[in-house]
């Protein structure tokens, strides 16, 4: 199991820290629970850019269908599960 914190912002994001290679992952979810922003914090720069592009504008609970579930290699989370179960808390 992976450890995270979350704070609330005051912009209305949450800092995620994360047991994968991107330690921290800010959300920004809007009031219609529409994913507004995504940004990592270290982790594989275009990949995590990738995932952020392809997400925004989604509702939270489509993104995280998408991204549950997913591993990287044979470790049993990766930064999109990450970024599933951060989601979570905006529902």
């Amino acid at each position: 199991m992976v450890e995270h914190k979350t704070h609330l912002q005051p912009s209305g994001r949450r800092e995620i820290n994360v047991g994968v290679c991107s330690r921290v992952i800010k959300i920004e979810v809007d009031a219609t629970k529409t994913i507004r922003n995504v940004a990592y914090f270290m982790g594989c720069s275009g990949n995590t850019q990738g995932i952020g592009a392809l997400i925004k504008g989604m509702k939270v609970e489509e993104a995280i269908k998408r991204l549950e579930g997913i591993r990287c290699g044979q470790k049993s989370t990766s930064c999109p599960d990450q970024l599933a179960q951060a989601l979570k808390n905006f529902l």
